[in-house]
């Protein structure tokens, strides 16, 4: 199975249980009812970035659905917690991509993204042979990264959220991957 579509989606959820809290956060990210299997780091070649509206139609209950996913929680009351997944695309179509998870505390949600799209980019930069200071800026690295021609896009989904007293509260970032076989 090689999935040829990709959709990202986000969520937070809270409950006394901790299970129920991360079962409110795949509601709220849409994607509850499939049996989740967690892959590594890899966007396929000439996968197509769908919406999240578009990517829910092609699931079915209880079916197998590979995901790449960041996942954090708390029961401690105000505590920031924050979960993203990062992307980085070749602009050549024929090349794999990366997908990256980050898991965090104390982080807002632009300062978790910029790390996971970070992640995302230096490692596809690496696999392409793009020569780069790993100890400057994310911000003056995308630049090196655009300008090699050969990082068409990135971006990141990121979900945070404050603890809150007498509950679990969990956040979830998922990359879902979809085999569509009418493609």
């Amino acid at each position: 199975m090689v999935p040829n579509k990709i959709f990202f989606t986000k969520g937070v959820g809270r409950h006394k249980e901790k299970l129920a809290s991360f079962e409110a956060a795949l509601r709220d990210a849409g994607i509850e009812k499939c049996n989740l299997v967690y892959v590594s780091s890899i966007c396929p070649p000439n996968c197509k970035i769908i919406s999240k509206d578009e990517g829910l139609k092609h699931l079915s209950p209880g079916e197998i659905v590979y995901c790449v996913m960041a996942r954090s929680e708390t029961n401690e009351h105000n505590r920031l917690i924050v979960s993203s997944i990062g992307c980085a695309i070749p602009k050549e179509e024929d090349q794999y991509g990366y997908l990256s998870e980050h898991h965090g505390y104390g982080e807002t949600e632009k300062v978790a993204g910029d790390y996971a799209e970070d992640l995302a980019a230096t490692m596809l930069a690496t696999t392409l042979g793009i020569e780069f200071d790993p100890n400057i800026a994310w911000d003056e690295r995308e630049q090196i990264y655009k300008m090699s021609n050969k990082i068409l896009r990135t971006r990141n989904i990121t979900q945070s959220a404050e603890g809150k007293d007498g509950m679990w509260t969990t956040v979830i970032a998922a990359a879902v991957l979809i085999e569509d076989k009418n493609q």
